[in-house]
């Protein structure tokens, strides 16, 4: 039985690179063409989604609205 002051969480060998950390320039740069890639695409997808489907869309502008406002105060 292992009391709650020991803690045995394995280390993540990935970690330093979700943050961008220990990558060579030519790594950094092909991280930062895929992510614009994937950014781009899902921004494509919105986009088609907003036209396949324009009352939901419209909510979702709506709720956007309602969000903006509430910070506005």
């Amino acid at each position: 039985m292992t009391s709650n002051n020991e803690q045995a969480a394995p280390e993540d060998p990935e970690e330093g690179l979700a943050t961008g950390q220990d990558l060579s320039p030519e790594e950094a740069a092909e991280r930062r063409r895929r992510r614009a890639v994937f950014l781009k695409e899902l921004a494509e997808a919105r986009e088609l989604r907003e036209r396949v489907t324009p009352r939901r869309s419209k909510a979702a502008r709506l709720r956007q609205a309602m969000r903006m406002r509430s910070f506005r105060a």
